[in-house]
């Protein structure tokens, strides 16, 4: 057989479709919408222990673990609306969610957690935080730790 019948007979693959084109959210656009996180949910924490909890300001200055549970209470609300949402007020003004890295599904609630935890840990050696700058996918130390990953929606809010 000649070589242009058996090329012909040769069964093609499918043309595949473009598979969707994943946009990852901008350094800038992440930052702005941990602004608003730690207003819309930090900060109310701290109020209602500073001055619902405890006496004031002086109160909460000399507690030990009055910091520590504000901390503890906004990673349970963060890691519970990624959980649920895949999103957090932040991440929602700026069309932003928190998908696994394979399935680009909700991420569970440990998973959550660990992102949290990854921060807390990032944050304080200031290294995973300069991640992003040098990854095309602008994937934190706390992305790679949990799994994670933070795209842009499709304009629904």
């Amino acid at each position: 057989m000649r070589f242009r019948k058996l090329k012909k007979q040769q069964k093609r693959p499918p043309k595949q479709r473009e598979k969707d084109v994943i946009e990852y959210a901008s350094i800038a656009d992440r930052t702005k919408a941990f602004i608003t996180d730690m207003f819309m949910i930090y900060i109310p924490i701290l109020y209602i222990i500073t001055y619902l909890v405890l006496d004031g300001k002086d109160a909460f200055q000399a507690s030990t673990l009055a910091p520590f549970f504000g901390v503890f209470s906004y990673g349970f609300v963060y890691t519970f609306l990624l959980y649920k949402f895949a999103q957090t007020p932040g991440k929602k003004a700026y069309l932003m969610e928190v998908v696994d890295v394979h399935t680009h599904k909700k991420i569970g609630y440990l998973q959550a957690w660990l992102r949290f935890v990854g921060f807390l840990f990032s944050a304080t050696f200031v290294i995973g935080l300069i991640f992003p700058f040098y990854r095309k996918d602008k994937r934190s130390l706390h992305d790679l730790l949990a799994g994670t990953i933070v795209i842009v929606t499709k304009g629904h809010i």
